[in-house]
């Protein structure tokens, strides 16, 4: 098994993706396929930009929301559930091919990248800058980067 670079930045996160599409083998070793993951953590960038379908309460974003994502980034580590979906987000798929979740994911950074636009109130953090969406989106990438694993190609 190759370690995989952790991720401080979206741009870490491109080179991560060009990492796992070199990789021999890829696989996710925790409850939902790679594909699967991969989704997961587009819905979730794109949503930054689109809403999030169910979002918490205005008091609990203000609250335990708003204090979580103070925790976690001054930690520098997020940790959550890593097969819980984000609330009405649509199901994720579950094929065996995982290089169209990189596609989404890829485009979804890329997207965000470039966003100039006003940002979507976080479902539990509640209202965040741009720097501080992308760093709650690095610390979810690197969080579920703890269940995907990547055999070198050899080259």
């Amino acid at each position: 098994m190759a370690d995989l670079p952790t991720v401080q930045t979206l741009d870490e996160s491109l080179r991560w993706l060009d990492h796992l599409e070199r990789a021999r083998s890829v696989r996710a070793l925790g409850a939902w396929p790679l594909g699967a993951v991969l989704e997961h953590l587009a819905q979730s960038i794109e949503m930054s930009m689109d809403g999030f379908p169910q979002p918490r309460s205005a008091l609990f974003q203000g609250t335990a929301g708003s204090m979580a994502f103070s925790y976690f980034k001054w930690r520098g580590r997020m940790t959550h559930g890593l097969a819980e979906p984000i609330p009405g987000a649509p199901a994720l798929g579950a094929g065996a091919d995982w290089k169209p979740g990189a596609i989404r994911l890829r485009q979804a950074m890329n997207r965000f990248n470039a966003w100039s636009g006003p940002l979507k109130p976080h479902f539990a953090y509640g209202a965040l800058s741009k720097p501080d969406f992308a760093l709650a989106h690095n610390m979810h990438i690197r969080n579920h980067q703890d269940e995907i694993v990547a055999e070198a190609d050899g080259r």
